[in-house]
């Protein structure tokens, strides 16, 4: 299935924040500041989209969205994230969507 324009950004901005891949750790912290801007499709569909290239384990990130619907990552987690990503242009709680 081909991304539209936006998940396709969001996916760059992704991998510009992570280039050598999304740490472990920070599986469940990013998705749940993805969640907040997507639906649980287009987020399956970022999530298939980056695990379908590079060094991060699919079924690390598949395991991720499942513990996702079932546990809240912490405060602290979610903004360590956060701020790694805004470090690459993003801030995935703002009103603003990165542009390819």
């Amino acid at each position: 299935m081909a991304l539209s324009t936006l998940l396709e950004s969001i996916v760059a901005w992704v991998r510009k924040g992570y280039p050598d891949g999304i740490p472990r750790q920070d599986y469940i912290p990013l998705l749940a500041l993805l969640k907040r801007r997507m639906t649980d499709d287009e987020l399956v569909a970022v999530v298939r989209e980056i695990a379908g290239t590079g060094d991060d384990d699919p079924a690390s990130i598949s395991l991720a969205i499942e513990a996702l619907i079932h546990e809240e990552p912490s405060a602290t987690d979610i903004e360590r994230v956060r701020e790694h990503i805004a470090q690459s242009g993003w801030d995935p709680v703002s009103d603003v969507v990165p542009t390819p």
